[in-house]
């Protein structure tokens, strides 16, 4: 190539300023600089791998989105696939405005200026203009290509290194904010289901003031992570949250190795502090039942309790839980959902309802509840008596019938003693009511 063109010869060594009233920044100096001074022996790079290398890194070289758009137009332009810092051809390309904004999706003249003068500020490219400002090349008589006036992409082959270990750089800090995004993340739902853990544990009443503490410090974390956090707030809140779900575990893990050690008994009477006391084995209100009950009965699956206690007389012997339900009970699911309120309203503890339909099935502790519910002004402790009744019925000698039984016959009597004092005299029903 003639030594007026070409980046080697001493027109080429030259800095170039640009056409009309535009001034020659600091920028384009340097960028002019660094591109006539290209180390022998550079990195031979692939101009897309570059042009992605610099998408990667374009928040640390402060270019928009549109600009490389812009700069990925221009390299199309450029025949040569692999840029080389000692190559003997200058990297100019001269594309009208027309074929640059159409390859750059549409741009606009006033668009296309604006993010050009954005590329050469960047030092990524470096503008080559004729004499009239004009983009154009001329060929010497075998065809050769002797003089180039355009947009010179010569930094993309000199700066090669440098723009891959920028990207390198900011894809690591990419996959390091989405770490730490994932990390708080799992630790924010493992932190509230521990937390959980602990306000379903039977012993929760064994932590103490600790499992406020836990709740609270939980609250203070999330609550001081702000909506649109920045990574340093993100691995902050990671770091917090990582040390509270140790020290949640560490107290969970404590639990339960004194379960294993403290045996069955302890374990019972574990049972009883979180039902607030068994009371008496036999509750009063229900002794009459158990002297009934007292025969083994084996278990029944649903089907057969469905049949054998129709939902019908459940209900007429327990009337209480139906006031749960909007609408009264229908089937033996909202039975079973009654039943789960129930089961709040009379402290039960979930252990206890949990242990209770696995010995019994959903359907015979559903009518357990219910059965407790009617007699609960009467029993000390429903969730230590429902422990009673659930222990009975694993070893056989619990049986629903007895204690329908026994609800029907009270109902009856109380029926009838209402009867009979509506046809009394005023003066003889108080004196009845007062004996009764």
């Amino acid at each position: 190539m003639h030594d007026t063109v070409g980046r080697r010869g001493a027109a080429g060594r030259r800095l170039t300023a640009p056409f009309g009233g535009r001034g020659l920044t600091a920028a384009q100096i340097a960028a002019q600089i660094a591109a006539h001074e290209a180390p022998a022996g550079g990195r031979v790079a692939h101009k897309w791998a570059v042009v992605r290398d610099i998408t990667a890194a374009r928040a640390q070289l402060g270019v928009s989105a549109q600009a490389l758009a812009v700069l990925e137009a221009l390299v199309s332009f450029l025949p040569e696939t692999v840029l080389a810092p000692e190559a003997e051809t200058d990297l100019v390309v001269w594309p009208s405005n027309r074929s640059l904004s159409a390859r750059a999706n549409g741009l606009s003249d006033a668009s296309l200026r604006r993010h050009l003068a954005a590329l050469i500020e960047a030092g990524l490219v470096i503008r080559r203009d004729s004499p009239n400002g004009k983009r154009f090349a001329r060929r010497g008589e075998g065809g050769q290509l002797t003089h180039a006036y355009g947009f010179d992409l010569a930094p993309l082959a000199v700066r090669a290194d440098e723009f891959g270990g920028l990207a390198e750089a900011a894809r690591a800090e990419i996959l390091a904010q989405k770490l730490a995004r994932e990390k708080a993340t799992l630790l924010r739902r493992d932190c509230a289901k521990l937390l959980d853990a602990i306000d379903r544990e039977a012993d929760a009443n064994r932590f103490g003031g600790e499992a406020e503490a836990f709740r609270a410090r939980y609250s203070a974390a999330v609550a001081a992570c702000p909506r649109r956090p920045t990574p340093a707030q993100i691995a902050a809140l990671g770091d917090e949250l990582e040390g509270l779900a140790l020290a949640v575990s560490e107290a969970l893990a404590s639990c339960q190795e004194s379960k294993k050690i403290s045996g069955s008994a302890a374990q019972n009477e574990r049972h009883i502090q979180n039902s607030n006391g068994d009371g008496s084995v036999s509750e009063p209100a229900f002794e009459k039942v158990q002297k009934e009950s007292a025969a083994p009965e084996p278990a029944r699956a649903g089907v057969e309790i469905r049949s054998t206690y129709p939902l019908a007389t459940v209900l007429d012997a327990c009337p209480q839980i139906q006031e749960l339900v909007l609408g009264g009970i229908r089937s033996w699911r909202e039975l079973t959902d009654a039943a789960e309120k129930a089961r709040s309203m009379l402290g039960i503890s979930p252990s206890a309802w949990k242990a209770a339909r696995e010995a019994m099935g959903d359907d015979a502790a559903a009518v357990t509840i219910a059965a407790i519910l009617e007699r609960h002004e009467q029993i000390i402790s429903p969730g230590g008596y429902l422990r009673t009744l659930t222990e009975r019925k694993r070893a056989g000698t619990y049986s629903l019938g007895p204690v329908l039984q026994a609800l029907n016959r009270a109902r009856l009597t109380q029926l009838s003693q209402i009867g009979i004092r509506n046809t009394l005299s005023p003066s003889v029903a108080r004196r009845a009511s007062v004996q009764l």
